[in-house]
């Protein structure tokens, strides 16, 4: 099996529990170069919170793009845009990824600023 069906399908069965959840999703996209958090709507149509490393001025800091610092920094913004409108817990969707490098360091850092799941 290629690694990216792996992936896919891992993906697949951890939506699915969410689903049953019926609860608010923290998903999280990676590409070599950059790294997206997105919060989506139970029903998944809409969504509510949004941070990358593609917006306007995240480069400012002297933070790379597609790094685990880069991937902290998406974490708090997620999580204190997501705190402002009211949101305080989510199911953490990794997309397949492993919870390692910058998937652990985005939920690490999502965590720490208010964030529950």
């Amino acid at each position: 099996m290629k690694k990216i069906n792996s992936r896919q399908r891992r993906a697949t069965k951890i939506r699915a529990v969410i689903r049953r959840q019926n609860s608010l999703r923290l998903c999280v996209n990676r590409t070599p170069k950059h790294t997206y958090a997105q919060i989506f709507s139970s029903d998944g149509s809409a969504v509510l919170v949004s941070a990358s490393t593609v917006e306007k001025g995240f480069g400012d800091e002297g933070v790379g793009h597609g790094n685990v610092d880069a991937a902290k920094q998406i974490g708090k913004l997620v999580a204190e845009r997501a705190v402002a409108i009211g949101i305080t817990e989510v199911a953490f969707d990794r997309s397949g990824y492993k919870y390692h490098g910058r998937i652990k360091a985005l939920a690490d850092a999502a965590r720490e600023h208010g964030l529950k799941f």
